[in-house]
Formats: structure tokens, C-alpha cells, sequence
């Protein structure tokens, strides 16, 4: 298994376009990397690629990772479709890019299937240029090109534009990929409102953990930028409260990811970054290859 991380942070990247906190500032001269939207590309067999979630920055994250550079036909690519893990604007937006695609498929949970026909028709405008196979995640495991996936239920969490939908189910999701032959396994969850029921099995038995760090702590967003949303409004715990839950898996290879542009770990010089590091938790940029 080979996974590439495209990109690592939360909605509107960072710098992000309309903020000039301390961190954007520092980015935008060069003093720390930018990074692309969260985003991941994932292969079992080294061939067929599928990408976990599909960012607004998509274009740009494929033409930087050579491994899904097109051929050798004209029109050949070994991107085979995407699995969303929720139906957030930032994690489907991508795919009208990938409208020109023939042969994609999408998996998804039903509750983010709905929402893509019903609530925001993405799947109307994607079908109207090459049509895609839609397919359910919830009947249980099933295989991509060596790959054993299942997925797993995070939260009920609806994207702000469904917030009316009536619709209950498995609105965000975690994806656990099993290599068919090496027996590795890697876990994918960027968006983690909680720390859910049965959740210490699910990290215990993988090799690489890619959790939802979008955060640092609590009150960061307020801090950082005199804004009033909170956590807590945005769905997504905080490092703080799951630091102690990821030291009790020294043996797991830990990323965090989905950062926002707040978050003082974006700086590796920071008491925050060099906390994590002591924890033997990765922050890594954009373009970061893990192979299993």
C-alpha cells in the first residue's frame, strides 16, 4: 500500500486567502510552508489510484505528485475515483474538476450520497459532463485493487448548506485500508468531533493513523482571530483532549492532519509542534509518501 498525503489542511488552506493571523502572515513570506487542502491518494497496487476526499486545490496536488501523472494514452490516468469521508464543500468541490474523467466512481456514505442530489446537486452537474458510478459504503468491506476498505462511523454531523436535511445516518465517516498482501493497515479520519465508542479497537489494530488535527486547542480560533466560532460549532476535537487517547498507541505511526491555519503546530519551532514531537506524533507537509 502506498498512500500520499496531497494535502494537509482544513478549508481554505494556508495562507488562507482572507486571514492575516500571525501564522497566514509568516506563510505568505515564506517563513513556513503553505499547504494544500487535506486530500489523499491511495493505492494497493501501485496502478489504480483513488483519492480520499477531493479538495478545491485538486488540480494543483495531482500535477505535483508524479505517481498520478497521466499516460501513456493522451487521455489515460491511473486515478480510478475518489471516497468521501462526509459531504463538506472542501472535501467534494474537487471533483468538478475531475469532470472530463471517464470510468470514475465515488464511494460514500448514503447520508453524503443524499446530500449530493438532494441538497447540493454535485452529482447532476458531475453526470452531465461523464457520468460516475455512485456506490454505498454501507453494506460493509469491499476491495479496490488490493485494498480491503471499510468504514467506519465518526458523527451525524451535517455540512452547513444540509443543516435542514431530516435525513439520519453516517454523515462522516473514517476509512480503515488493508493492504490484501502486506497485511498493513492505515486509518484515515480528518474529521473527528469525538473520540467515538469502539474507536481504541479501530487505532490498536493499524500500522499509520492520519487523525483530525484541525485544532491545537479549544479557544484557538477566537484567539488567533477575534472570530466567535468556536470548536465546538466547527466539529472537530482539539489536540489537547486527544493527546492523551494517541499516547496510548506508541506502536501506531501517528499524523496529524487537516490543520487549520490557526494551529500552532504549523510551526515547527512552536512549544505546541515540539510537544507532539516528544509524543512521537508527525506533522508532515504536503507530498508526504507512506508506504505499507
Amino acid at each position: 500500500m502506498k498512500a500520499v498525503l496531497l494535502g494537509t489542511t482544513a478549508g481554505g488552506g494556508f495562507p488562507q486567502w482572507n486571514c492575516a493571523c500571525a501564522l497566514c502572515v509568516r506563510a505568505r513570506s515564506g517563513s513556513l510552508p503553505s499547504r494544500s487542502q487535506d486530500c489523499l491518494a491511495i493505492s494497493g497496487d501501485g496502478i489504480d489510484w483513488w483519492l480520499v476526499n477531493a479538495s478545491p486545490d485538486i488540480r494543483t496536488q495531482i500535477a505535483s505528485c508524479a505517481l498520478l501523472d497521466p499516460g501513456p494514452g493522451p487521455r489515460d490516468t491511473p486515478l480510478r475515483g475518489a471516497l468521501f469521508t462526509d459531504a463538506e464543500l472542501d472535501h467534494t468541490l474537487g471533483l468538478l474538476t475531475l469532470r472530463g474523467g471517464a470510468g470514475l466512481t465515488v464511494w460514500a456514505p448514503d447520508a453524503v450520497l443524499h446530500a449530493l442530489k438532494d441538497q447540493f446537486d454535485l452529482r447532476a452537474v458531475i453526470d452531465g459532463y461523464s457520468p460516475v458510478a455512485w456506490r454505498s459504503v454501507e453494506a460493509g468491506p469491499f476491495d479496490l485493487g488490493g485494498l480491503r476498505v471499510s468504514a467506519i462511523p465518526i458523527s451525524g454531523k451535517r455540512p452547513k448548506y444540509a443543516r435542514s436535511s431530516t435525513v439520519d445516518g453516517n454523515w462522516v465517516v473514517a476509512y480503515r485500508f488493508e493492504d490484501l498482501v502486506t497485511g498493513g493497515v492505515l486509518v484515515y479520519a480528518p474529521c473527528l468531533a469525538s473520540w467515538p465508542t469502539g474507536f481504541d479497537e479501530v487505532v490498536a489494530g493499524a500500522d499509520c493513523l492520519l487523525l483530525d488535527g484541525t485544532f491545537y486547542a479549544e479557544s484557538e480560533m477566537g484567539s488567533a482571530t477575534g472570530s466567535s466560532s468556536g470548536q465546538a460549532a466547527m466539529g472537530h476535537l482539539p489536540i489537547t483532549h486527544s493527546l492523551a487517547e494517541l499516547r496510548r498507541f506508541p506502536h501506531v505511526r501517528r499524523i496529524c492532519t487537516h490543520l487549520n491555519n490557526t494551529n500552532p503546530v504549523l510551526d515547527p519551532a512552536s512549544p505546541e509542534a515540539a510537544e507532539l514531537r516528544a509524543a512521537g506524533i508527525e506533522v508532515p507537509l504536503d507530498g508526504t509518501v507512506i508506504e505499507l
